[in-house]
């Protein structure tokens, strides 16, 4: 109830004077004489009496009640969802600082940044990507799945290297911190996080683990060696568990139980120490990484059995001295009052809440239910007179399309057909030779110039027509020159064609094979340059000249000039 003050402005005090005896009169049967009560004392007791019924208008009178499903006050919020039902949620405290990466002593401005995450250390020499929505957000062509699971901030990280003239299998990216407190030898925990995952291709299936050592000192492992691979390749660390999962541009939920066999104060995650080749980049995320006693995730919503099972429901654990409720988006069900809720259908965020005699109101964690399902993709090219049946279809035309099928475990897979069709294009080739050579095509040799119309099998082994243009070199060397100084015809040289890059060299022989003239490099387009002549009798001479063609490949050609005076 939303209380409205009363000035004493708003009632004169001959009206206060006269209320005041009147309520006091009707309260003890008995009359009081104006003099005898106080102007103050007057109003206070008015106050008292009528101040119950003055409310802000627009405002009801009722309380909430937290388990109807009836927004009982009137203010548009429904049980849980109204701050009038506010209970603590169940919520472990992870051994782990700075979880979600959400703490930043800089924005990242780039890859490779992890030391802007605070507490966080670059545990591997390859390193791991810090990704954060005040900064650096990721890779165009690998995004990170939206939204987050929690907070702005997560981490990427790669699975071997591709590229750079070879494949690195062991180059794997790693992320340490130093714990709160330590993991005690013989003590039962649970590590629970997300995985991103980007498309089929570079995010593949993968066994993600955690590793653990005793001293926080060996972090970073491996320095120097960014093809160290996993921290167990080294001394001090071992292998605590791991897990595999798949997904598809999604997060995935993990979990892992630890029992460590020695106290562990530092942790190193990332993929375990099997080594995978591949041709790409394969890449993923992590987010929100809880590591904690097993006790502290007593309360977590667990389903009774597989989600995709019949008769699947969701329940915590059951003590007489607990009373219970279950909400779905924040809205009570009512009826669902015990430890285990009676059926499960739709998809939504459930909780529940539980009232014990000397804990109070207590809600678990959101469990997010959807029914599993998998979606795969297919790239499939047909060509245009064929067909490709799909979904008890025959589609010959290009589109997404879409089938669901039922796994083992009754869930649905989902497969997303990308159908193109070969629409066989008219290919146009224009190439030369010199005569003597032959040009290659689809195992096919032509010797001579002219158009040539051919058919080839592209690699989806579809028809394609492919039309030659086939053509010599052009390339005109004169027969002879006249250096006598008139500037005329005074060098034997010859200018580039379109056909032609540069002239490489060029070699005179007189008629007993002397070289009279060797040059190189020459630029046929200026005059001046080539064979002048000089002290040469008149006669005819040999060439030997190489000349670049545009197709990269230099050439030699000989012949004939004649040297007149």
């Amino acid at each position: 109830m939303i209380i409205f003050p009363i000035s004493t402005h708003y009632l004169p005090y001959k009206y206060s004077n006269f209320y005041s005896n009147f309520f006091l009169s009707f309260i003890f049967q008995k009359h009081y004489p104006p003099h005898s009560i106080s102007t103050a004392m007057r109003l206070l007791i008015l106050w008292s009496l009528i101040i119950p019924f003055i409310i802000i208008p627009g405002h009801s009178l009722a309380q909430e009640i937290c388990n109807n499903a009836i927004d009982d006050d009137g203010d548009g919020l429904i049980d849980l969802n109204d701050p009038d039902c506010d209970c603590p949620v169940i919520k472990p405290t992870s051994l782990i600082p700075n979880p979600s990466f959400e703490d930043y002593d800089c924005c990242p401005e780039e890859r490779a940044q992890m030391h802007c995450a605070q507490t966080w250390i670059q545990a591997s020499e390859a390193t791991t990507d810090y990704i954060h929505q005040c900064g650096w957000t990721g890779w165009n062509d690998l995004p990170v799945p939206q939204p987050f699971p929690d907070g702005q901030g997560c981490i990427g990280f790669r699975n071997g290297r591709a590229g750079f003239g070879s494949n690195d299998p062991n180059w794997k990216e790693y992320a340490g911190a130093c714990l709160l407190a330590p993991l005690r030898t013989g003590e039962s925990y649970k590590f629970r996080f997300y995985v991103g995952f980007t498309n089929g291709v570079n995010s593949p299936a993968i066994n993600v683990a955690i590793f653990g050592t005793s001293y926080c000192d060996f972090l970073p492992f491996g320095e120097g060696r960014p093809d160290f691979g996993c921290p167990a390749n080294g001394p001090g660390w071992v292998e605590l568990g791991k897990a595999r999962v798949s997904g598809l541009h999604e997060w995935k939920e993990v979990e892992i139980d630890v029992v460590p066999n020695q106290d562990i104060t530092a942790i190193a995650i990332g993929p375990d120490c099997i080594t995978i080749n591949s041709n790409v980049n394969l890449y993923y995320y992590f987010d929100n990484l809880i590591l904690a006693d097993q006790s502290a995730f007593e309360f977590d919503i667990r389903p009774t059995a597989h989600l995709c099972d019949e008769g699947t429901t969701l329940g915590i654990p059951h003590y007489d001295t607990l009373s219970y409720q279950w909400y779905k988006d924040g809205i009570a069900l009512v009826g669902e009052t015990k430890s285990q809720l009676s059926s499960l259908a739709d998809d939504g965020i459930y909780q529940v809440q539980i009232v014990g005699p000397l804990s109070g109101c207590r809600v678990s964690q959101p469990y997010v239910y959807a029914k599993p399902e998998s979606l795969s993709e297919q790239n499939v090219t047909i060509c245009s007179e064929d067909f490709y049946y799909f979904d008890n279809r025959n589609l010959s035309a290009d589109g997404v399309y879409y089938d669901t099928l039922k796994t083992d475990e009754n869930c649905d897979s989902i497969i997303q057909l990308n159908l193109s069709v070969f629409k066989d294009p008219k290919d146009t080739i224009y190439a030369k030779i010199f005569p003597g050579e032959q040009y290659l095509l689809d195992y096919v040799r032509y010797y001579n110039p002219g158009t040539y119309e051919t058919v080839l099998l592209s690699k989806d082994g579809c028809d394609s027509t492919v039309y030659l243009y086939l053509s010599h070199y052009q390339t005109f060397i004169p027969s002879g020159f006249t250096p006598n100084g008139d500037g005329v015809n005074d060098f034997f040289h010859f200018p580039l064609n379109d056909d032609m890059e540069a002239v490489v060299s060029i070699q005179i022989f007189n008629r007993w094979g002397k070289e009279v003239y060797r040059g190189a490099s020459l630029n046929s387009n200026i005059a001046n340059q080539g064979w002048d002549g000089k002290d040469a009798p008149e006669g005819v001479y040999v060439y030997l000249i190489s000349i670049l063609y545009e197709d990269g490949v230099a050439r030699n050609s000989s012949g004939t000039v004649t040297l007149v005076r």
